[in-house]
């Protein structure tokens, strides 16, 4: 069958389909729960949790599935110069944001003291609650964290967009790569070379992984349907990740507004942009980029950028229309279907059997 691969082998799940991590509160239990407990891996974002909160965290969702799950974390969470900002700088930051902080009713956010949660606690905690999977982005764990890893028994994967970083990720001792595409919606998880110079497809970038590396491939990146995971597992990857197809469901902490754009004709359009969070992101185009370039210029680098649009996406979050949301998505938008994260994991499973068990057939 098409589903037992040394992904679901290694994992301890029935089918290679892993529902994407999202931080910033879009994750949620109960989406997670449904996907581990339909025979998939639910994953959650926890770079932006306290270290207390994401041992809460795995408490809460052993109470809701007792089926493999993943805790997901940034492992470089700032880039240089991001904890950091002059007086004259955060003057004109927040002179630039100003016209969206008015159209909110809100206010500039205060001078920054500490904005982000440190990697170095958080996965300290993410080993003591010891989820069955330690997923990361952004680089790769210390050899003592993999090491740690290893002796209570979580296994790991990690985010390469390119065969570059796949190999650099198999040469840590990792256990299996995400392949993750420029197709794909949310952060580019670049960390060898810019995100900017590592944009490669997922459908090019599955097959150059498989080829450059031993360890399983899980493909990530713009994957909707069957299609996708059926083409990538002939790309040779042994599992795939899906994100933004979870994220549309109503299990998800995204919000109403969000939703509705991931199911109706915005999704058609994306764009690649540093304009929320200062690292280059894919999300449903608005108005609000070509703005916020036009006053501000540069985007800030990492957490900092964040820092100044925060309160903006916090305060639009409620209200369903507005252009200065972060609406994550992947390119495959478009083909979204599902409002229920049950129903879809189980289409999936059946149209994938109905394209790939007939050619494993053929070649049997």
């Amino acid at each position: 069958m098409w589903f037992n691969t040394d992904v679901t082998e290694k994992l301890g799940i029935k089918f290679p389909i892993i529902q994407g991590p999202f931080g910033g509160g879009l994750s949620s239990v109960e989406l997670l729960a449904t996907v581990s407990s339909a025979g998939g891996l639910g994953s959650y974002g926890v770079h932006n949790l306290a270290p207390e909160k994401i041992i809460s965290l795995a408490r809460r969702i052993r109470e809701n599935t007792d089926s493999p799950f993943a805790l997901n974390l940034w492992v470089s969470d700032h880039d240089a110069d991001g904890l950091t900002i002059t007086p004259e700088k955060y003057r004109e930051t927040s002179e630039a944001f100003r016209p969206f902080y008015e159209k909110l009713n809100i206010d500039a956010p205060e001078f920054p003291g500490s904005v982000s949660e440190k990697y170095s606690e958080q996965v300290e905690a993410v080993l003591e609650a010891v989820p069955a999977v330690y997923s990361f982005v952004f680089g790769v764990p210390s050899a003592d964290i993999i090491s740690r890893c290893n002796v209570a028994g979580i296994k790991t994967i990690g985010a390469a967009t390119t065969p570059a970083e796949a190999v650099a990720i198999e040469a840590a001792g990792i256990d299996m790569v995400l392949a993750t595409g420029m197709d794909a919606g949310g952060h580019r998880p670049s960390f060898l070379q810019s995100a900017e110079t590592s944009l490669v497809g997922t459908m090019a970038l599955v097959p150059q992984v498989a080829d450059a590396v031993k360890i399983p491939v899980i493909a990530a990146g713009g994957i909707s349907d069957a299609r996708g995971i059926a083409a990538s597992m002939m790309l040779g990857a042994a599992g795939v990740q899906l994100g933004t197809a979870f994220l549309a469901c109503n299990q998800s902490g995204t919000s109403d507004g969000h939703r509705a754009r991931l199911l109706g004709s915005a999704a058609d359009h994306t764009v690649l942009s540093k304009a929320f969070t200062g690292r280059l992101a894919r999300f449903i185009e608005t108005g609000f980029f070509a703005d916020i370039t036009e006053r501000q210029g540069e985007a800030l680098p990492f957490p900092m950028q964040a820092w100044f649009s925060g309160p903006m996406k916090a305060a639009a979050s409620s209200q369903p229309e507005s252009d200065l949301y972060s609406y994550y998505a992947g390119q495959g938008a478009s083909l979204l279907k599902h409002h229920d994260a049950a129903v879809l994991f189980a289409s999936l499973v059946e149209e994938t059997s109905q394209i790939l068990n007939p050619l494993n057939s053929i070649t049997t």
